[in-house]
Order: structure tokens, then sequence, then C-alpha cells
């Protein structure tokens, strides 16, 4: 009975470790360091003397199509005698980093520490024979910065894995798997404190993903760990390679850059150019990502003897020089206040200051804009010995959280007026999109008293929201048998051409989106009208993994009204309504059919919606599209409340039962009176 218990006691204590995450240090944290290399490095991007100019050069074995005996055979020649790991977090600090991401396995499978479940590593297969990665988990103590690991998910060497495939997303046999977690356990308790695990690619089950999450929270409970495992097992959600939102995001994300984005790891034929363009490149990245709350991961791909390349060198001395200049901007900060960027300006905010980041050539702030009073501004001072900045840094003191937002008008919260918040959800690196997680409201009020009632569909019964108004939270089961029954006006809506055309890229990219219309006139060349187009009934179209149908319908509406449609789908779905985002999803439980009403909040005139169906792991699509005569709107009351005078209300909703923190909302249907 005693071990029983301990054995819970020390259940309960790791998962309200992992329940802390993420740390104020890590969110802090704002700047780190990648660093691909490997054996790949040897290479440089070369092949039998020919520059290899397909895919990324740390994945040369695949795309030069070099034999698995011959790649490892590069193994005894891999001696990295230049590489010094306190030269390397000097660089990093230098730089203003705070921490190190390092590259323990890539999908070659050699390993870069002493694993003791394979003899493809540094320490067993070449003549260097030192554990590199325990070298820098050192120096990066010694330097009194985060040190972080990579881990790829596939493995191109391990004779149970998937072969080399074009995607790199191809499922993990449960050997394979098990490997995995052997090498995660000897990462996780041999390499001291581990601030995140980077794992990357492949195509786990749920159950997969969950072993892995619960393996590292076990042993290292302050470990964060990347979307990238997958089926939504997540604390910091990852951005797609080089990917900058132009959204605000409220969850812990990262955004992964390399100095080029033609390639991560070393290649020596790569021309580089001026290193100032680049340093301004990079700063302008950098302070796009944090002022949307992100981290900015920089990534660095040393020589196969182990130097760093002089220009990544450079350019990380360019940007450190500026950023310690405006360090009062970057770190400890909050995302911008505001739900766009402000007047062209990125901002960030902290103890009651804005920070305005204005391009070379944009040096005037015009403070009216903000119209609260009273204002003080100064420019942060920079080195005097630098060249004019790339961007100069405004602070701005006497900011009140909550002045960012202009209270709507009205007591109707639609998803229309609201500020949305964002996520990025993602079963593997190809299903990876924008997730909506919740709702914000900010309303101005005549009255203090509100009764509020909440309006939902079909699909919303049974769901449980959490609703918080004016700090004061709810949990609310959507329950109510009260409805009516909703119709458009008579002869008000048309449904007029549909157009389809292939999807393109990862599940997320949708190019119509925060695009008020498309133009057939200019861009017919992808889309292919639909002729005999039997609304209601199900489409199935032959189709691989990944694959996915984009459908247009035009809809022409002679006011403004909502229609409602019945949409069927796949494996996810992705919808936007005259270029704005409705609703996304693409759940881990991998449902291969399934239905759903959306609202069509329609505006006078040419309305546009498009639909991106995704077919994640079927042999066929299926969808349908049905326009609906009549819908039922269901109508349930809350407790009525008093509001504070002369002060505007402020609402929120999210799920309450949410699967993870990215995973999404899909109440796009649901409106609040007050």
């Amino acid at each position: 009975m005693k071990l029983r218990l301990t054995f819970i006691l020390l259940i309960g204590v790791a998962l309200a470790s992992a329940r802390q995450k993420p740390s104020q240090q890590w969110l802090d944290r704002k700047f780190s360091m990648f660093i691909h290399f490997g054996l790949y490095s040897v290479y440089g991007g070369v092949y039998e003397g020919k520059a290899v100019e397909r895919g990324y050069s740390e994945q040369i074995q695949s795309f030069a199509g070099i034999f698995s005996d011959w790649y490892a055979q590069t193994a005894k020649r891999f001696n990295p005698v230049s590489w010094n790991p306190d030269s390397i977090v000097s660089l990093a600090k230098a730089a203003g980093m705070k921490s190190i991401v390092f590259t323990s396995k890539h999908h070659d499978g050699f390993c870069m520490y002493h694993s003791q479940h394979t003899g493809f590593n540094i320490v067993d297969a070449t003549p260097y024979g030192k554990d590199l990665m325990k070298g820098l988990s050192e120096a990066c103590g010694r330097g009194g910065i985060g040190f972080s690991v990579y881990f790829s998910l596939i493995d191109w060497n391990f004779p149970q894995a998937y072969p080399i495939s074009s995607h790199n997303a191809d499922p993990i046999t449960s050997e394979h798997h098990q490997y995995n977690l052997k090498q995660v356990e000897e990462i996780m308790t041999g390499y001291g404190s581990i601030s995140e695990i980077w794992f990357d690619m492949g195509s786990l089950t749920p159950a997969q993903s969950r072993e892995l999450y619960e393996l590292v929270n076990r042993l290292q409970p302050q470990c964060m760990v990347s979307g990238r495992l997958g089926n939504d097992y997540v604390d910091f959600a990852v951005m797609a390679d080089n990917e900058y939102p132009e959204y605000k995001l409220g969850v812990p994300w990262q955004t992964a850059a390399s100095i080029f984005p033609e390639t991560w790891g070393y290649r020596s034929w790569q021309e580089r150019g001026r290193v100032q363009p680049k340093v301004e490149e990079k700063i302008g990245s950098l302070i796009k990502v944090i002022s949307r709350g992100g981290n900015y991961l920089l990534n660095i791909g040393p020589r196969g003897d182990g130097s760093v390349v002089e220009f990544e060198r450079d350019v990380l001395l360019g940007i450190g020089n500026w950023v310690k200049a405006n360090a009062e901007a970057i770190y400890g900060t909050q995302q911008t206040p505001f739900e766009h960027p402000f007047h062209g300006f990125d901002v960030t905010t902290k103890n009651n200051s804005l920070y305005f980041f204005a391009p070379r050539g944009e040096e005037k702030l015009l403070l009216h804009h903000l119209n609260r009073q009273p204002f003080e501004a100064e420019i942060i001072p920079l080195d005097t010995s630098a060249q004019k900045p790339a961007f100069t840094v405004f602070k701005v003191n006497g900011w009140q959280p909550g002045q960012a937002s202009t209270p709507i008008r009205g007591n109707l919260l639609t998803p229309e007026n609201a500020t949305p918040v964002f996520g990025h959800s993602g079963l593997n690196y190809y299903a990876g999109y924008k997730s909506l997680v919740g709702y914000e409201w900010t309303i101005g009020l005549p009255r203090r008293k509100i009764s509020p009632q909440l309006f939902f569909t079909e699909n919303e019964k049974g769901r449980k929201l959490l609703l918080e108004i004016n700090g004061q939270e709810q949990t609310v089961t959507l329950g109510s048998q009260r409805f009516e029954i909703v119709k458009p006006a008579r002869n008000s809506v048309k449904w007029g051409n549909l157009y389809e055309k292939a999807g393109r890229g990862v599940f997320g990219f949708v190019e119509e989106e925060n695009r008020e219309a498309v133009n057939f006139s200019v861009e017919n060349w992808d889309w292919q009208p639909v002729t005999g187009f039997a609304y209601g009934e199900l489409q199935a179209k032959r189709a691989e993994p990944r694959q996915s149908l984009v459908l247009l319908q035009e809809i022409e509406s002679d006011r403004a009204q909502d229609v409602a449609v019945e949409i069927a789908s796949g494996n996810a779905v992705y919808m936007i309504l005259n270029g704005k985002y409705l609703t996304a999803h693409f759940s881990p439980r991998r449902i291969a059919y399934q239905q759903e009403i959306v609202v069509l909040p329609l505006k006078k005139g040419k309305n546009q919606l498009v639909i991106k169906f995704y077919n994640g792991f079927e042999q066929e699509l299926r969808y349908s599209l049905k326009p609906l005569p009549e819908w039922k709107v269901y109508q349930q009351g809350l407790a009525p409340g008093t509001l504070r005078e002369n002060a505007p209300l402020r609402v929120s909703l999210r799920d309450a039962e949410p699967i993870s923190q990215v995973a999404p909302l899909r109440m796009n249907n649901v409106r609040i009176k007050l």
C-alpha cells in the first residue's frame, strides 16, 4: 500500500508540474538559436562533385539518392575538431539569444550524442569519439542559457522504420515507436535540464503522441513539448518553416527560421550576399514574431569540421548589436494589444508602456491615433557608433491595459464583431493550420443591467462553453429545448456559379484567405467551373493522403442576412467567407466523414464561400454542400448581471472542455445577446 501511494503521489506531482508550463522564463525568452549540425554537414550540399540544388541540405541523403551504406561510411570522416561549444554559447549570447536548440538526431538517424541504442552515433562511429551534445549542454549551463533538443520522429537508418519518402510524414511502426521512446528517455535523463524538445515530422497515432508527451512530462515536467509531436499534444505551437503569421495567437508559440529559406544544414555553395541586408531582414522577422507573442528561433548550420560560417556569425552579431540597444522593448514583453498592426507599426507592451517598431523611413509616430491622453513618448537610445538602424523604437508611457480595443456598438455579440483568438493545431506537419480557440469582445453599453441570451444551432447542443463576463467565469452547457425556425427572406438569395481547383500546400494554406474576392477574369487558370453539381448529395473522389480540393461558391443576397449550409467533409475542412476565416478543424480522432451546419453572415450583394476539403488518411475525398431552406436556432438564458458605470464590458468565449489548448473551438454559430 505504501509503494502504491508513493507512485500515485509521484504521478500527481508530475501532472501538477506539467500544468505549470510554460514557465515565465520560457515566455520571456523571445529569441533563441537553432543549430542544424550532423553527418550531413560533411557534404555541405555537394554530392559527387555536384551541388545538390533540390531540397534542404540536411536531407541530402534523400535528395541526392545516397545509398544508406555509402552514407553511413561518411561517419568515418566526420571529425568536427573546430567545434567549440563555449564559443557557440558566447555567440548565442552576443546575438541576444537566451537558449539553444540542438539537433540531437535528424532524419538520417545519426545521433549527435552517445546513444546506447544504436552504434550510429558520434561517439561510436566517428574519429571524433566524443559526446558532442553533452559538451554543448554543459557549456549552456556554464553560460547561463537554456539547453534544448531537436529530435526527428522519422529515422532513415532504423531497420524497422519506414524507408525514405518524398514527404517525411510516414506512419511510425510499433518497433520504431519503442525505439523513439528509448532514445527520448536517454536524452531526458542524461543531458541535464532540457528546456524544450522540438519533435519533428512523422505521422504518429494519437496513442504514440500521448505516450511520448507523457514520457517527457514524467522525466522533465518543465520541458516544453513542440506541437510537431502531433495530434494536439502540445505545450507550444510551431509554425511552418520560416512562417510569420499576420495574426495574433493566444497560446505559446514559436517560429523557426533559417538564415536562407533554402536550407537549414550547411550549404557550401550558398550565395550569401551582403551581411547588413540579412541582419535587417532577420531583425524585421524577430519583431514580427515577438509583437504577436511568439518566440523566434533562428538557425545556423556549422560546417562539417564544426566551424561556424562567418556570414552567419556576422549576421548574428549584427542582430545582437540592435537587440542589446533595444532589449527593453523585446525581453519580458507581451504581444501587441491591438488586433492588427497599429498603422503599419509592430508593437510590444510591458509595464504600462508601448513599444512601437518603426522601420527606416517611418520614424514619425502619430500619437493622436491612440485617442487616449496623456501619453509621453521617447526614442529608446541606440549605440551612437552603430549605423542608422533598420528599426527605431518609440516607447510610449502611460498606457493602460484595455485601451487598445474600441468598444463595439449594440448588444449582439457575433464571431464577425469579435476579436478572434487563434492557436496552431496539427496532427502532423502537413496537417498544420490556424485553429480558432476563442472569441473576445469589448462592448460599450449605455445601461448597467444585462440579461445574457445565448443562441446556437444543433451543432453546438451538448457542448460546454466557458463564458467570461468582466472577469467572472461561468461554465454553460448548451442544452436548451427552446428554439425557433429561421428562414432566409423569400427569393432573397441566389446560389450562383460553383468552381473547383486542386488544393495546394499544407492543410492550413488557403490562398484566398484575407482576399475579399477572387477575380475569375484574371485567375481562371486554376479554377474550373463545376456543372451539374448535386447539392446535398455526397461526392467522392479518388485521392491520395495529403491531397485536397477547394470549392468556391458564389452567393448573391439582396440584403445583409444569415443563411445556413450543411457541409459534409472527410478528415478536415477549412472555410472562409469573403476572405474571412469562418472555421477550420482536423480531428485527432481521424474522423472519415462528418456533417455540420454553418451559418453564413452574408453581406448585401455578391459573396464568395471558399471551402478546402482535405484528405489526411483515406483513399478518397468525400464532401457535399447543401443550402438549407430553414434551420433551428436555440435560445438559452443566463443569470442577469449588473455592470460598473462608465466601464466597457469585456466578454470572452472558450471551450470549457478543450482536447488541448490549440484544439479548434467550433462554435462559430453561437451568438450572445446582452
